[in-house]
Order: structure tokens, then sequence, then C-alpha cells
């Protein structure tokens, strides 16, 4: 693990005025929004054959107006490219702080990012291990440490006897889910033998696959953010709760009954590919055990990942019948669906700083913040 020293060594070789990077995926849109209304510039890490959206349309052109919120991209052959010291070198000499994403430890890989990448990252490095399930110490281990309920985990296929859900790669779309659901024994193998026929799951993924009692009830993404420069106010805040729309699942349920019966055998399987986000708000009744869990969490980080969580980081729960949540994911870092905060804020992020407040700008204050009190080796890693 790249130590905080090493990372306070590459910032005394910084200017003052820090830039925001990030991964040009995932988030990163927020990432570049956020920081851009606190004025300070951006850098869009891209990779070659979809940077459009960075490189054209979302570029910033400054003059009569200001339009845009990419100040600069830096277009590589691939995403995993950014380890390559000439490129680490050339963000080091523009002052990026990086702000990690998912794209960042899929395309680089963990132990990269980990071991190789020389940058400032905004937030916990070495919790970014935590999101991979297959890991020992994943963050259904930090949940347990944290006594935040999480759906029971089923060992054996055999013991299935409700409603499961079982969690694997997809076998093509390789940094996508091949999820899928089973309530017994023999439909947990018929929908085996028809994934792998249909090249949905690989029966190598499916060895090392998570199977855990479907939670039934409404997801909601809890996006917290925690502030170890805060020395007044809480340090933990809700800035917002996101729910997600999945291909091909939200088409299916919204088909009736009838016509779902009436699918062929290649549309009658569902996956459960993220394509997009929107907002919501719980009921007023439920924030405390939210903030609850936000608090549960933030502890169990800072004992068992010194210096624990910074920055953003997501709770993905269902709420059941008796209004209980559970905990079935965790992102230590900015969310999947913050983008849906870009620009307008959140209610809650709105509510506490009297002013659109979005995850990305929220990151961008803090990183302002560090700066201009000559702290911010407490806010990277």
């Amino acid at each position: 693990m790249i130590s905080r020293e090493e990372v306070r060594e590459i910032l005394e070789e910084y200017d003052p005025a820090v830039k925001v990077g990030a991964i040009a995926s995932h988030s990163a849109l927020d990432v570049f929004d956020g920081a851009t209304e606190e004025g300070l510039a951006t850098v869009a890490v891209c990779q070659k054959g979809r940077d459009a959206t960075y490189s054209r349309y979302f570029r910033a052109m400054k003059g009569k107006g200001h339009r845009g919120i990419v100040d600069r991209v830096v277009t590589l052959d691939k995403f995993a490219d950014v380890l390559q010291p000439s490129v680490q070198k050339l963000l080091r000499s523009d002052s990026v702080i990086l702000v990690p994403n998912r794209s960042l430890t899929s395309y680089a890989g963990v132990d990269a990012v980990e071991e190789k990448l020389f940058l400032p990252l905004f937030g916990s490095r070495n919790l970014l291990r935590t999101e991979e399930r297959e890991e020992k110490k994943s963050y259904y281990w930090l949940l347990e440490k944290a006594r935040i309920p999480f759906p029971e985990r089923i060992e054996d296929p055999q013991d299935i006897d409700a409603l499961v859900i079982v969690k694997l790669h997809h076998r093509v779309k390789k940094l996508e889910r091949g999820f899928f659901t089973a309530a017994s024994y023999e439909e947990y193998r018929e929908k085996v033998r028809e994934l792998l026929k249909h090249r949905v799951i690989s029966a190598a993924d499916l060895e090392k696959a998570r199977i855990e009692r479907y939670v039934v009830g409404p997801v909601f993404n809890l996006d917290f953010f925690y502030s170890p420069l805060e020395e007044e106010a809480e340090k933990l805040e809700l800035l917002g709760v996101d729910w997600r729309f999945e291909s091909s699942l939200d088409g299916h349920v919204r088909l009736p009954a009838l016509q779902q019966m009436t699918l062929n055998e290649a549309q009658r399987w569902p996956e459960y590919t993220v394509v997009g986000h929107n907002a919501a708000t719980l009921r007023e009744s439920l924030l405390e055990r939210a903030f609850e869990l936000g608090e549960a969490y933030v502890k169990a980080t800072q004992r068992h990942y010194k210096p624990g969580i910074i920055g953003p980081f997501t709770l993905q729960t269902c709420v059941d019948k008796d209004m209980e949540f559970w905990c079935y994911d965790v992102a230590p870092r900015t969310g999947g669906g913050t983008n849906v905060h870009m620009s307008v804020g959140h209610p809650y992020g709105n509510a506490l700083w009297r002013r659109p407040m979005s995850t990305g700008r929220r990151i961008a204050l803090e990183i302002k913040r560090a700066a201009q009190e000559k702290r911010l080796a407490a806010v990277v890693t």
C-alpha cells in the first residue's frame, strides 16, 4: 500500500491551486460539475473511443460566458494507462487530486491502485478493496463489524427454501452483473442451466457466487459524506438518496404478467445491468436510523481501516415491510448514482448547506477548504 507519507511528499510539489481529476466514466460528470461550481479546474482522464462526452459535449469554453465543466482532457489508449509513469508524472505536474470512482479500480485493478498509482486520491485508498465480494475482508466483513444488518448468506444452493438472489459477474460484460433469483434448489438448477447456455454466466464465476436471501422492499442508496476537517458541526452528512434503473429487469417489471409469460427463451431471463439512476427521499421517521447506519460504518472503518472513511460513501439498502434497513452493498467512494445530484444538488444536501449541494460539489468544497487551510494531507491517501 502506498503510504500516506509518500502521498504527503507528492503534495509538497503541488501548486496551491490544485485541480480535480477523475477517470472519465461512472460519476465523473458530478465530480467535474461540483469542482466547476467551486472554481476548481478539472481534468478528465479519458479512454480513446469513449471520450466524446467529456472532450466535446461537456468541454469547458470560457469567454463571454462559461459553458461546460471539463477544462482539460487527457486521452489514453485505455483507462489502465493511468498507471503509466509518464501519465502519472503529467497529472502530478498539473497538481491533480484524483477522485476515485468504480471505474478506476475496475479498469486499473485494486492491486495497482494500492501499489502503483502515485497520485493523491481524495478519500480512502485502503477501503477500495472492500468492494470486492470475493475478498475475505469485503464490505460484508465490515458490515458485520459495524453491526449493520445485511442479507443472510446461503452457503449451499441445496439449502434454498425461499427467494434468494445469486450475485456473480456477467460472463461477457465482465464489469456488469450476472445476477439471478431463485426460490428453490430446482429453480436454481434450471436457471443456472439456461444462463450458462446463453453465456450470461460462467461455471468459474458461479463457483465464487454469493447467494443471499432476497429482501423484498424498495431500494435506497444512501449517499453520505464524512469530513475529517469539520470541528464544530457534525462530521457526517447525508447528501442524498438515489435508486437505480436496471436493464433488462426494469423492462420486465413494466410488463403485465400475461405479457411476461409470452417472452421467448432469449427474452425470459432479466439482467441486472445498471443503466441509470433517479433521486428519492426517505420518510422522515427513517432518517435517524439512516444516520445511525452511517455513523456505525464510519466507526467501523476507523477501527479496522485507519484513518477510516474520508469523503463520500454510499450504503446501498433495502427497506422491508417492518421498516428495517438491510445493507446489501457499499461504495467506499463516490457512488454510481450521484449524477442525479449534479447541478441541482439534492434536497438533503441543499437543506443543510442552503445552496445546491451535490456530492461532487461537496467533494470540491472539502478539497478547497483543505487547500486553503494547508490540510490537504488530511483528506487524501
